[in-house]
């Protein structure tokens, strides 16, 4: 198992692109590697109770950008974002996990198998202390992370009013891209995509 490694905004190994976004953290605790700044990283978030559609959304982009490098990051959350992370490493490839707690606390529960095999292909994130447990108020800090340290955002199925959302206003504060994939018009879960588009 890797061992916690606390890395301060003034460490020439803290990630370029989240020193340049507005209030980056003082520093971060990392389990497994970085994504490499030197190749591509898109941000695959979404909907927690996500449809089949959104499900296979997830599950397509995240497999093909994969193939082709890209690097995939998300929150680890049920939904959309488990769903593209585990996608990536089952086929192999590499995905970082952001955290709304400490980096040595699962959440949810259900994710306990991609917190494992996620460090064997790439690692897990946390501006919070070890033994932090999530709460309401974490989860939108570590949202400006998620997008901080990707050049492209997905969303893939957000209601009209989500915390995916909230990661996409943090996204456009950030000068990333944005992308979202569009939904039937009379989807709740499509409403927040389709207003994006």
């Amino acid at each position: 198992m890797d061992e916690i490694r606390y890395i301060s905004s003034f460490d020439n190994e803290f990630p370029e692109r989240l020193r340049t976004i507005p209030d980056p953290p003082q520093g971060i605790y990392v389990k497994g590697k970085l994504p490499d700044p030197n190749r591509p990283s898109v941000s695959i978030i979404g909907a927690r109770a996500c449809s089949e559609y959104g499900k296979g959304a997830a599950e397509y982009f995240a497999k093909k950008l994969s193939e082709n490098g890209v690097q995939i990051i998300s929150g680890m959350a049920r939904g959309i974002d488990g769903i593209a992370q585990r996608t990536a490493v089952d086929a192999g490839y590499e995905s970082f996990g952001v955290l709304g707690n400490g980096i040595d606390v699962v959440y949810p529960r259900e994710n306990s198998r991609l917190y494992e095999t996620i460090l064997n292909k790439g690692g897990l994130i946390s501006e919070f202390p070890p033994g932090t447990q999530g709460l309401p108020a974490y989860f939108p800090k570590r949202n400006r992370i998620i997008s901080g340290l990707c050049n492209v955002l997905l969303v893939i199925e957000a209601r009209a009013k989500s915390g995916t959302l909230s990661t996409v206003c943090h996204a456009l504060n950030q000068g990333r891209e944005i992308f979202a994939v569009p939904g039937r018009i009379s989807d709740p879960l499509s409403v927040g995509c389709n207003r994006l588009i």
